[in-house]
């Protein structure tokens, strides 16, 4: 897939505010400093289509893009960062799971997780809330290119191993580093032939 437009369309903290058209959505979520703004623009072409920051938890808000004029790339706030109060914060915001548990424009989540470090709980057990509440997702390794290829490898093995202790099969996965470049074609090609799918049952 080419890029030829991406645009933001809109900000809000209410699911009840998002666009109401049918076009498809994929939602990127992580922790709040594992590089999501990076990789959005990375997968874009585009130096700012999402604000990144020095201060990690920026994004506090459901933002819209729509890309091609065919699917939206929606950026969720990040889970888990430290500086939250506890007050403002359950373990996942609230308009979080009232995003995934009510969008049904939903087509698929990527969580994206930093290749770096070992299987976080935070990270495992967002995932199995996805799992537990029937919501597609696919696995984006981030920050690849801080590691050697061998050290790569065997993190993503310790992350599906962990996996596959509750998982019965592994949801999809890419590997990306966004100053590299690296994992741009794969992940969109999954959109695209995401985006094909969808279009074929509708006939």
């Amino acid at each position: 897939m080419k890029i030829k437009s991406a645009e933001f369309v809109i900000s809000n903290s209410e699911v009840a505010k998002c666009p109401k058209n049918a076009i498809p959505e994929y939602a990127f979520i992580g922790r709040s400093n594992v590089g999501k703004s990076s990789l959005i623009n990375m997968l874009t072409d585009r130096k700012s289509l999402a604000k990144t920051s020095g201060r990690p938890g920026k994004t506090q808000l459901i933002n819209h893009f729509i890309i091609n004029d065919e699917w939206y790339l929606v950026d969720l706030p990040g889970y888990g960062y430290a500086r939250v109060s506890k007050s403002s914060k359950k373990k996942f915001q609230k308009f979080i799971t009232n995003y995934f548990e009510q969008r049904q424009q939903l087509v698929s989540a990527f969580v994206l997780v930093d290749i770096r470090h070992k299987p976080q709980p935070i990270d495992l057990e967002f995932m199995q809330y996805l799992g537990e509440s029937g919501i597609p997702f696919a696995i984006i390794f981030t920050k690849a290119d801080k590691l050697k290829p061998k050290a790569i490898e065997n993190h993503v093995k310790d992350y599906c191993q962990e996996l596959l202790k509750t998982w019965e099969e592994l949801p999809p996965y890419f590997v990306t580093s966004s100053s590299k470049k690296i994992g741009q074609e794969a992940v969109l090609d999954f959109i695209e032939s995401t985006n094909n799918e969808i279009a074929a049952l509708k006939g």
